[in-house]
């Protein structure tokens, strides 16, 4: 038994355990967008049906040595294909420079193509371990249960997922990570070995053949004599199963939008769905048509109010409403799905039929749900799949049921067709406003109207995800008006009016060049002058479309009198490619302002980032970085940043007055004395020196990151070690001599 145990532990602990990590990969080349993860989990669950297909051929078909002998050979090879690539490439699994993607078609297929380059062969291997070698277990002990080894299945797996951002994103690096995965590879081998060996000892070729029936999961005393299920039956494993699928990226893609891509908010839905597998298959008794009912309306009733919050409601809110609905949907889809499960001598087949549901929910929410919904349809869609499938388990009549209970039956399948259609309308009615609205690989693209019936204040909005990200006035009179985060008091309007009077009392020309990395609906073009070029990086080619005047809602980058450059791609590699392809004229100010609805792509706020920005300043150039969020304290990254740097810190908050939204802003510079100049003298806005007391707590590499380290607590500048600069202004600040 114990050989088995450590194989079967080893390898879910190790199949969960490099998911998030292939997604640490994968996230810088793709923007930092939640799509990503959809993305590699269609891979994971498309890579795991194969290995359970590969397990019931194997276990159904061969005899016991020739399965052993087998599966040591694809052992074997897994294992030289990690050594090659550690050899070949210098690390076991971290993707080549030549799996950059060079343009933004099939971003999906590009993924999933380095996905399985790779990872595809080992993490096939460990795919297939399970009822694999569960089976070998039945064959070799046929006196012997091997239900517990299923439970230790599920063991390693939630081990694995909740520890990964606890305990490993936060600490180790992603080489390290990668190195650490693949011992644990070549010790599952040897544990695999083992079981090969000990199959092969007790049984013999003699022996009535393969085994029919796989233990692979409990699934209790169905008779075993059954007739074969039929195509209906088939497809109701396939719906409950893809309804369980779509919820489970539907939930993960709704919570990464607003905060930030990362293992966090990956790990947590994939955790509450396998707990649910877990209950739902451990024990008919453990789901109940009534209390789960009763429990899906009210998490229903819980998602609804957290629609109609938005981003106001707090994370911790956000979180636990969503995966309360997470848990009761998915418990209703794997309770019914364990209800309907054929004979014991079919459960194979009926693996292989729920993992096909699996990947059908990942290929809806990856590829069919962005080519059908301009919006994120695929969350209330399946959480009202999941009340039809409440509501037609309760409309099964119990034999000898009373008039009391049936009334009550009755009402909790009204509340959920209310509360599901209440989660609809709140949905459907933010498009009231909406006269564009667009989604791709990138997210939801949506321009609203507001105002029309007020000549002066008609306007449209861009809004990405839940969030807001500029304006624009319709009448000509205040079309070129600062607008949201660009007013003439943000930290960038500062900066830039900082920069001007410096070159002013220098007798230089005040044109600045200026980088921003974002574009929205261009709006801080509308801070430029005449002289001045800007050079725009954005990675969204619907964003860029909308910005530069298609259906006429934007027209910041067509009135600026400065010169105006637009670059598609990912800002940072767009800029890399840049140095390397000779001397780059430096920027007087590069502005970085790369939200994708509220989250934060965090490849573009890690230290190296920062210092591929630097490289592009002129000498006496500032770095300024939008952190505003409603979930993440960005302060202490930006000075932890800033020291490593040898910057200069101030941070720029302004409130919300008139046409702009409150904004935090903190600029870097080389000099000490740039925010001490007349221009922050004057300001609304109010502005603080910052600097970082000690080494950090931490810092954002692009080896270790974790978004935990940043969400809000209620804590003091004191608490976290930053000291106020602002009472020793220096005497006599210097000229600062000519940028060359």
């Amino acid at each position: 038994m114990v050989r088995y145990a450590l194989a079967i532990f080893t390898s879910a602990f190790l199949l969960f355990g490099i998911q998030p990590l292939a997604g640490r990969y994968a996230l810088p080349w793709y923007g930092g967008t939640p799509s990503v993860w959809t993305a590699c989990m269609l891979f994971f669950q498309a890579a795991l049906l194969a290995g359970y297909a590969y397990a019931h051929a194997v276990a159904s078909r061969l005899r016991p040595r020739t399965q052993a002998l087998l599966h040591l050979g694809l052992l074997t090879v897994a294992l030289v294909a990690l050594a090659a690539r550690a050899v070949w490439t210098g690390s076991p699994l971290t993707p080549g420079e030549g799996w950059r993607p060079v343009n933004d078609h099939f971003p999906v297929l590009r993924l999933m193509g380095m996905l399985a380059v790779t990872l595809g062969l080992p993490f096939f291997v460990l795919s297939t371990t399970g009822p694999l070698l569960q089976s070998w277990f039945a064959r070799a002990r046929p006196g012997r249960s091997p239900y517990v080894l299923y439970a230790l299945s599920n063991v390693g797996s939630l081990l694995s997922l909740l520890g990964y951002p606890f305990l490993v994103e936060p600490f180790v690096g992603r080489g390290a990570q990668a190195w650490g995965w693949a011992a644990g590879f070549g010790l599952f081998v040897v544990f695999a070995i083992a079981c090969a060996g000990d199959l092969i000892r007790r049984t013999t070729t003699g022996e009535a053949g393969p085994l029919v029936q796989p233990a692979s999961e409990p699934m209790g005393d169905a008779t075993p004599d059954a007739p074969r299920p039929g195509v209906k039956r088939t497809l109701l494993w396939l719906g409950l199963s893809m309804c369980a699928s779509v919820l489970l990226l539907a939930t993960t893609n709704k919570l990464s939008q607003d905060v930030a891509a990362g293992p966090f908010l990956w790990v947590m839905p994939l955790a509450v769905y396998l707990l649910t597998f877990i209950l739902a298959f451990s024990r008919e008794s453990f789901y109940a048509r009534g209390p789960y009912s009763v429990a899906l309306i009210a998490t229903l009733a819980l998602v609804s109010y957290a629609q109609k919050e938005g981003p106001s409601l707090h994370l911790g809110w956000q979180v636990l409403f969503h995966a309360s609905a997470l848990f009761t949907g998915a418990m209703v889809c794997h309770g019914e799905l364990f209800r309907a499960r054929p004979a014991p001598r079919y459960l194979s087949a009926f693996y292989l039929w729920v993992s096909v549901g699996g990947v059908l929910g990942g290929v809806f929410v990856s590829l069919v749900a962005p080519a059908i919904f301009n919006v994120y349809w695929e969350h209330p869609l399946a959480l009202g799949a999941c009340c039809v499938v409440a509501l037609a388990g309760m409309m099964q009549r119990p034999p000898g049921e009373k008039l009391t209970a049936r009334v009550q039956r009755i009402l909790r399948g009204a509340m959920l067709v209310m509360v599901a259609v209440n989660l609809m309308l709140l949905v459907s009615g933010a498009q009231g406003r909406v006269r564009f609205s667009e989604r791709n690989f990138f997210g939801v693209v949506q321009v609203l109207e507001q105002i029309p019936d007020d000549p002066h204040e008609h306007q449209f909005t861009l809004r990405h995800g839940a969030i807001t990200h500029g304006w624009q006035y319709v009448d000509p009179v205040r079309r070129r008006a600062t607008t949201s985060y660009y007013s003439r008091d943000s930290g960038l309007g500062l900066a830039l009016a900082e920069q001007r009077r410096w070159r002013g009392a220098l007798g230089l020309p005040t044109s600045l060049r200026v980088g921003m990395l974002g574009l929205g609906v261009g709006g801080s073009a509308a801070l430029l002058e005449a002289g001045d070029s800007a050079r725009f990086y954005e990675i969204n080619p619907v964003i860029i479309a909308l910005a530069r005047g298609q259906g006429g809602y934007f027209s910041y980058l067509g009135d600026s009198p400065a010169k105006m450059e637009v670059v598609e791609g990912d800002a940072r590699i767009s800029l890399e490619q840049e140095l390397e392809h000779g001397p780059t004229t430096p920027f007087d100010v590069l502005a970085l302002d790369v939200f994708s609805s509220d989250a934060i792509p965090m490849h573009l706020v890690t230290r190296e980032a920062l210092e591929l920005y630097r490289k592009h300043l002129a000498p006496h150039g500032v770095l300024a970085l939008h952190i505003s969020n409603q979930y993440l304290d960005l302060v202490p990254i930006s000075l932890t940043h800033a020291k490593a740097l040898g910057l200069f810190a101030t941070l720029v908050v302004t409130e919300t007055k008139g046409d702009t939204l409150s904004s935090s802003w903190v600029l870097l510079s080389p000099d000490k004395e740039f925010s001490w100049g007349p221009t922050f003298k004057t300001t609304a806005a109010r502005v603080r020196r910052l600097s970082l007391r000690g080494e950090p707590d931490y810092v954002w590499t692009d080896e270790r990151s974790s978004v935990l380290q940043a969400v809000r607590r209620a804590r003091t500048l004191d608490d976290l070690g930053i000291d106020k600069n602002d009472d020793a202004p220096p005497a006599q600040p210097v000229a600062r001599p000519e940028s060359p």
